[in-house]
């Protein structure tokens, strides 16, 4: 046994202890680890499905674009605003406790939603489906830092979003199918059986950490640690930076997959509803082959991280500008071919977001620093739903008009990451520095 693992714990006024040993990994971390993606699994699946059935709920509760971007942006306005509760949550119950209430939520929300007689019951589902689907990702990141190595963290992060993107898929190939097969109810309500799937699994199978890695006992949870835990988090530049890499590079694929992508495609390009679905399934099939390679750079080279993450949004300010200014009436498959393939590097270049924010906080408050960074994409989605919405609406369905809200809010991103970058970048070396003394240091 090493030393690190032999030394007590520090009483008060003791010299700090040795970092606790990295989790093992293994066989039955990654099976603990699939249950948990399993939930972030259907959570996503039922968070996108809308995104195939924009026009349809449009047509069934009577209402324009304003409207239909209301469910979304009330579901993204929960979601965001219940992350920093989330955390804490997470730090204070663990995995197990929040995702199971998770589950109950988004299911119960995915149910209402396929009975939903009306407009305002239909909105009330979904802010339920949004509040329940706030607990997956922070969770099973938690999950992932507690069962896998320190050097696995990226990976382990990007196989999390791939894992969300699979999700993401099944709306695009499957929901679209029943929903126009089966009707709206049994669409949504059949859905709905695999979030009870997911909870027997996640009941019987998932535990939050591995024997003999129990974190440190958590202090008393009034308001005063809870003001303290999140303001120690946004202090640390790192979080910072993350939450603003997150802001900036997840929105645009969020929102086409979310609900803008199928009316573009179907009003605005004049293309059938089955070949937009093809080019919606581009978007998460490219998502997943960026995931896996973004994930072993990052894996690899600590330094890739911001010239990845600019590089995204650059890449994506191209070709949204490529496509919206075509002369043409229509843009041309091609280029239609390669805006979807852009889009997908956005999931995994907002997973880096969490790459800045993990190394920047003690494992304490893992939670409440995944929450913040969690944030930014959300809010930037939620304010892009409603600028496209109501920009279509006062301008007649002008696409090309609405979607330039994008360029808006990248612009603001970039600033604030160029902002960030050399305060993160030096307390990061810092805590680097610190925390190779104090392992050269250990009692033996």
């Amino acid at each position: 046994m090493s030393s690190a693992e032999s030394s007590p714990r520090p009483g008060p006024g003791a010299a700090p202890a040795a970092p606790l040993p990295d989790p093992p990994g293994g066989r039955r971390a990654v099976t603990v680890w699939v249950v948990g993606v399993s939930v972030y699994f259907v959570a996503v699946i039922f968070r996108t499905s809308l995104g195939v059935a924009g026009l349809d709920a449009a047509d069934r509760f009577h209402v324009g674009a304003s409207a239909l971007s209301t469910f979304s942006i009330l579901q993204l306005l929960v979601y965001a605003g219940m992350q920093i509760p989330v955390g804490l949550l997470v730090d204070r119950l663990g995995t197990k406790k929040v995702l199971t209430i998770g589950v109950v939520l988004f299911t119960a929300g995915q149910l209402g939603f396929a009975f939903s007689p009306s407009y305002g019951t239909a909105l009330a589902s979904r802010a339920l489906l949004g509040c329940g689907d706030a607990m997956t990702f922070i969770s099973v990141l938690r999950l992932g830092t507690r069962w896998f190595p320190a050097r696995r963290g990226p990976l382990v992060a990007q196989l999390a979003g791939l894992a969300g993107m699979a999700g993401n898929l099944v709306s695009t190939l499957v929901i679209a199918r029943l929903l126009h097969g089966l009707g709206w109810t049994a669409a949504f309500a059949g859905s709905a059986l695999a979030g009870a799937v997911v909870l027997v699994l996640l009941l019987l199978f998932l535990k939050d950490h591995p024997e003999g890695h129990e974190p440190e006992p958590v202090p008393h949870q009034g308001a005063v640690y809870v003001r303290r835990q999140i303001a120690a988090s946004w202090r640390e530049p790192g979080t910072r930076l993350g939450m603003w890499v997150h802001f900036t590079t997840q929105f645009p694929a969020m929102v086409f997959l979310l609900l803008w992508g199928m009316p573009f495609l179907v009003e605005a390009q004049g293309l059938s509803r089955a070949t937009a679905g093809e080019l919606l399934t581009l978007v998460v099939l490219s998502n997943m082959a960026v995931g896996l390679v973004y994930g072993q750079i990052v894996a690899r080279r600590h330094g890739a991280r911001l010239p990845l993450a600019l590089g995204t949004v650059s890449a994506t300010a191209v070709a949204w500008a490529a496509a919206l200014a075509y002369p043409g009436e229509h843009a041309p498959m091609w280029l239609l071919v390669v805006l979807c393939t852009v889009l997908g590097a956005c999931g995994p270049a907002s997973m880096i977001g969490f790459d800045f924010a993990r190394p920047a906080n003690p494992p304490e408050r893992q939670g409440t620093a995944s929450g913040i960074t969690n944030m930014g994409g959300f809010v930037a989605s939620m304010t892009t739903l409603l600028a496209v919405g109501v920009l279509l609406d006062a301008t007649g369905d002008d696409y090309r008009v609405a979607f330039a809200a994008v360029f808006v809010l990248q612009g603001l991103g970039v600033w604030q990451i160029l902002r960030l970058r050399g305060k993160a970048d030096r307390r990061e070396r810092e805590r680097l520095v610190v925390s190779r003394v104090e392992t050269v240091h250990v009692p033996v």
